[in-house]
C-alpha cells in the first residue's frame, strides 16, 4: 500500500471515532478563532485555514496542524530573510 493510502486508511479510522459532537465545537472553535483574528486585525493565511478545517474535521491532529503551520511559517522567515539579505 502507497503512502498515500496509509495516511487515508489512518484518516478514515480516525473520522470514525470523532463524535458528530466533538466535530461541531471543533468548528465552532475555528470559527471563533477566525473571527476574534479578525476583530484584532491579524490576517489568517488561506493554509492556516485549510489546516484549521482539516483539524476540526479529524484530519489531523492538533499537533500536526501546529507543526504544519509552524513549518510554513519558518518557510517563509527564511523567504524574507534572503530576500532582505
Amino acid at each position: 500500500m502507497c503512502w498515500d493510502g496509509i495516511l487515508n486508511k489512518i484518516r478514515e479510522s480516525r473520522n470514525l471515532y470523532m463524535t458528530a459532537i466533538t466535530k461541531e465545537r471543533r468548528i465552532q472553535a475555528v470559527k471563533l478563532a477566525d473571527a476574534l483574528n479578525a476583530i484584532e486585525g491579524v490576517p489568517v493565511s488561506d493554509y492556516a485555514q485549510t489546516l484549521s478545517a482539516c483539524w476540526a474535521r479529524g484530519e489531523l491532529t492538533g499537533e500536526q496542524m501546529k507543526t504544519a503551520l509552524l513549518a510554513s511559517h519558518r518557510k517563509l522567515a527564511e523567504r524574507e530573510n534572503h530576500a532582505h539579505a
